[in-house]
């Protein structure tokens, strides 16, 4: 008998008549038991409406954004209308308050043909009413006296003279008054200052010399 012959034989030998040639529970159809899991449909709508709220949120945002990035802007331009308004008409209320000067100078013209007098009143009204237009503007005038130390902040020295009167480096006489602007010195005092006396050999004399002669 060959060899195909003799497995035949004894895989038949191995069978029971009229049973399969496995158990019937291995040939099972029944299912493997599975674990409980939410079914696919379920997560796909809970994943949409996360997905969902999210995007929601982002639109808030965005439109939050956009708002305020206007807004900004606004108020940007705003502030440079604002500072635009503010250079141009600065000195409104000043110029307002020159008017009646004006007034008053060409009133003042008017009458001079007339009496000196005329002229002379006008011209002072005039004067009082320029100070008080001044003044409303805090415009104030610097007039340093005669011995006031000289301080080169508010004053321009414009010469100095010998005084047997004065100390060095003090203010002798005025020669143009200054202006200052709230604590802003728009224009100095213009003045001579003392120096120091020099004798014949051309040193100076100290204030304690001065005082011993």
């Amino acid at each position: 008998m060959d060899r195909g012959a003799r497995e035949n034989s004894r895989n038949s030998s191995l069978k029971s008549p009229g049973q399969p040639p496995f158990p019937s529970s291995c040939m099972s159809d029944t299912p493997a038991p599975q674990h409980d899991t939410v079914p696919a449909s379920a997560e796909d709508k809970t994943l949409d409406k996360l997905l969902a709220e999210a995007q929601a949120r982002i639109d808030e945002q965005r439109d939050a954004w956009m708002r305020a990035l206007a807004e900004a802007e606004n108020v940007r331009k705003r502030a440079q209308a604002d500072v635009a308004a503010a250079h141009k008409f600065a000195i409104e209320r000043f110029a307002e308050s020159l008017l009646p000067v004006m007034d008053s100078l060409e009133a003042a013209l008017g009458a001079a043909a007339g009496s000196p007098q005329a002229l002379r009143d006008g011209v002072e009204l005039t004067l009082r009413q320029l100070k008080a237009a001044f003044q409303k503007a805090n415009l104030a005038e610097i007039i340093p006296v005669a011995g006031e130390r000289f301080d080169p902040h508010r004053h321009q020295a414009m010469a100095a003279v010998e005084s047997e009167n004065a100390e060095p480096n003090s203010i002798v006489s005025v020669m143009q008054k200054g202006y200052s602007l709230h604590d802003r010195i728009i224009r100095p005092t213009l003045v001579t200052v003392a120096k120091a006396l020099e004798n014949k050999g051309g040193d100076p004399i100290s204030d304690a010399n001065l005082n011993s002669n």
